[in-house]
């Protein structure tokens, strides 16, 4: 088995699939490696918003900042530590605040195949 450590700083972020925001990810780990998820860091500018629906189980970690997410009327808030579970299948809207976010996730399966 092999053992992989990942920080910030090896991210290289593309911009998310299918939208203009400030809004881009870094997949650091994935089916490249043949493991059954995708491990990356998400990175947010100021008070951006994506509109999405949900195709993976995903799970968020905000590492800097703060995120709201809405879905089917009820909106969550996470800061630094907090954990945000996205159940595949909802309809979600994503939202920086002003200082924007850094975050870290992990989909099953995973989501650049499922897009």
């Amino acid at each position: 088995m092999k053992v992989l450590r990942f920080g910030p700083a090896d991210a290289v972020f593309e911009r998310s699939p299918g939208q203009d925001a400030d809004i881009f990810a870094a997949n650091m780990a994935d089916q490249k490696q043949g493991g059954p998820i995708t491990v990356g860091y998400g990175r947010y500018g100021p008070d951006q918003v994506l509109e999405t629906d949900i195709v993976v189980d995903d799970v968020m970690v905000v590492l800097e900042g703060r995120v709201s997410v809405e879905a089917a009327g009820e909106t969550l808030t996470a800061g630094p530590g907090e954990i945000i579970y996205m159940s595949k299948g909802n309809a979600v809207i994503i939202r920086s605040h002003a200082e924007g976010a850094l975050t870290a996730y992990v989909t099953y399966p995973h989501w650049s195949e499922a897009e």
